[in-house]
């Protein structure tokens, strides 16, 4: 009797065994061992727990910026709208740093602006200025489009920036328009715009027939485009 149920005993003790490896096997073992790490989850620490949930949470914010930044860099395309100098993606040309960068309002002017120059009442070359929409001014020849040679004026003395300003209308209503401005670049002898100095590092707007001289330069740039009135001055 003895030895029978020694015998039975092992058995039930095989049968068992069996069972629990096909339940390990199956999917209700699975679950069961799923349950069994979050429970062994739950009774972590605190802190634990804690420094667990934010380094998931970071993972997971790094992981959307990287998507983030993956569809802002799809979404850019190269811009080929400037011609000039100052269309350098990297601000430098020649190896010559440029010290100003237009800003997101620039636009190519529709009205043909030009500087009628004079020096010392004597006639010079007209200056076509509606083809960019910046035009660097100085004595860097190099980097500048309107180069000035005056020893007193700087190497890059100013910018005529073109800029889609918004404006009121007389009836009231608000329209925008492409417009001219000079920018002084903190020259050494100023900019003047009708024998008046202009502040450094401002955008000053400039009307039709306004005077513009850089530094001591005997020279006079008159602002002027393509519908001025003849008894203003003769285009020829």
């Amino acid at each position: 009797k003895h030895t029978k149920k020694k015998k039975e005993s092992v058995v039930s003790l095989v049968e068992k065994k069996q069972v629990k490896d096909m339940l390990s096997k199956s999917s209700i073992g699975k679950a069961r061992d799923r349950n069994s790490a979050r429970f062994s989850e739950e009774l972590r620490p605190p802190q634990r727990r804690e420094a667990g949930r934010k380094e998931r949470r970071k993972s997971r914010e790094h992981e959307r910026g990287d998507r983030k930044k993956k569809a802002a860099k799809e979404k850019e395309k190269p811009n080929f709208a400037l011609s000039g100098k100052l269309a350098e993606e990297t601000n430098t040309f020649r190896g010559v740093v440029i010290k100003y960068s237009e800003p997101p309002e620039a636009r190519i002017p529709k009205k043909r602006w030009r500087f009628y120059v004079f020096k010392d009442n004597e006639n010079m070359p007209t200056l076509y200025m509606h083809r960019q929409s910046a035009y660097l001014i100085g004595r860097d020849r190099k980097v500048c489009d309107l180069v000035v040679d005056h020893p007193s004026c700087s190497k890059q003395h100013a910018a005529l920036q073109y800029r889609l300003v918004p404006y009121e209308k007389a009836d009231g209503r608000r329209e925008r328009a492409v417009r001219p401005y000079i920018i002084d670049l903190g020259s050494s002898n100023e900019t003047f715009v009708n024998n008046k100095p202009i502040e450094p590092l401002r955008y000053v707007e400039l009307r039709e027939k306004d005077v513009l001289k850089f530094g001591f330069s005997s020279r006079e740039y008159v602002l002027l485009h393509d519908e001025s009135k003849d008894d203003i001055l003769d285009d020829d």
